[in-house]
């Protein structure tokens, strides 16, 4: 049940997430729908690629598509209503979304037993590649590679399951709100990773 219900909530978050920027760069109705896919299903093909699985499987996850198809379409044809909305709470739901697969990829990974390394990994991709991916095809900079904390959480995520330390479901769903509640702060307090910069002021 766990990772069902993780899985609807990263689904809804990323898609809405990738719909809406695909709207801000005034992308056609196609370009929301294929930036909002990416988003909520990029991250799990990658991992799947790393880790030995079948990209194929994820086209086995006809609910998750359909419930990503219908978060994208209430978003596209009630954008007046649905924008104010997502900026006040699309970082709070983009949080969700990172806790949620983050925990997801790292489960997937744990299964198949692999060593921490490789579900740490895992946990990183699927929480924060479909939004890399997401911010190159619409020509940002992606969240992920910036000096603001993002990937780290899905890191802390990533070793809290890989060492065993949540392994029941009810660990898990303190996992996902710790992860999520990290997240919500470190955006909210501008919490930032040191950075270096090569430029030179003339």
């Amino acid at each position: 049940m766990t990772w069902e219900v993780l899985s609807i909530i990263g689904t809804i978050a990323f898609a809405i997430s990738g719909a809406i920027v695909a709207m801000e760069e005034e992308y056609d109705i196609l370009g929301v729908y294929i930036l909002g896919i990416v988003t909520a299903f990029g991250g799990g093909a990658v991992r799947n690629v790393l880790i030995g699985v079948p990209v194929s499987i994820l086209w086995q996850q006809q609910t998750l598509f359909f419930i990503a198809f219908l978060a994208m379409t209430i978003v596209y044809l009630f954008p007046q209503k649905m924008l104010p909305h997502w900026q006040r709470w699309g970082n709070f739901f983009d949080a969700l979304g990172l806790s949620a697969f983050a925990i997801q990829g790292a489960l997937y990974a744990v299964q198949m037993n692999h060593p921490l390394s490789a579900v740490i990994v895992a946990a990183v991709l699927t929480g924060s590649g479909g939004g890399m991916i997401r911010d190159i095809l619409a020509g940002r900079k992606p969240l992920v590679l910036r000096e603001e904390i993002y990937a780290a959480w899905a890191i802390l995520a990533g070793i809290a399951v890989g060492t065993g330390i949540a392994h029941s479901s009810f660990g898990l769903y303190i996992l996902f709100g710790v992860v999520a509640t990290l997240r919500i702060l470190s955006y909210t307090y501008n919490w930032k990773l040191p950075n270096k910069s090569l430029k030179t002021e003339n």
